[in-house]
């Protein structure tokens, strides 16, 4: 009898290199967090008008899930199988629905930090906001108390320490964009700068 094959190598998108730990990358200082205040703020062109606040009771009372993803930075280094646990995207989702019309979503996060997101790409199912990261809550250095995760988006695509989705009927550019970074940000298709639109 014969050894079973090894398994095959993990992919890794093109132009990243593997590493073993999630690096600490962000705009600004880690924020204090403030419970009595933060709110997840959903608004914009919402299919009925109207916005709606969820404060972090709210939001801890909503349905959880698991997400195993890779996390993979701009700046070429891919980190493989991090557990992610939070809200899925989609749940936001159908609370808040969005117009027909929508698009686009802004996820907005402390210091007015913001990222353009394909509304496909915040109703995939592993689009995640992530309160926990390998069974333990996150830690501020990585987004507490809510972080966005889109798999199959550069990382600056999912905020740390975000608080707001704005649903758009047009693109607009988030901060990382409106400095020359790709509208899009597919990891798989390497698009990582707006030249390439």
């Amino acid at each position: 009898m014969t050894d079973p094959a090894p398994e095959p190598p993990r992919a890794i998108p093109p132009g990243q290199h593997l590493v073993q730990e999630l690096r600490v990358q962000h705009y600004g200082p880690v924020p204090r967090f403030r419970p009595d205040s933060w709110r997840l703020t959903i608004n914009g062109a919402t299919e009925d008008g109207k916005e709606r606040r969820l404060d972090m009771e709210e939001f801890s009372a909503l349905p959880t899930t698991t997400v195993l993803a890779d996390l993979h930075c701009v700046t070429k280094w891919t980190v493989l199988d991090n557990l992610w646990s939070g809200v899925a995207a989609r749940t936001i989702l159908e609370l808040v629905p969005p117009a027909a019309d929508v698009t686009h979503v802004m996820a907005w996060a402390e210091y007015g930090y913001s990222a353009t997101l394909r509304l496909e790409d915040v109703a995939s199912p592993s689009a995640i906001l992530a309160t926990a990261l390998d069974g333990k809550p996150l830690v501020p250095e990585h987004g507490f108390p809510v972080r966005l995760i889109v798999p199959h988006l550069y990382s600056w695509k999912g905020p740390k320490w975000m608080w707001g989705l704005e649903y758009l009927t047009e693109p607009v550019r988030g901060f990382w964009e409106e400095r020359g970074h790709h509208l899009t940000g597919d990891v798989w298709r390497e698009e990582r700068y707006s030249y390439q639109e």
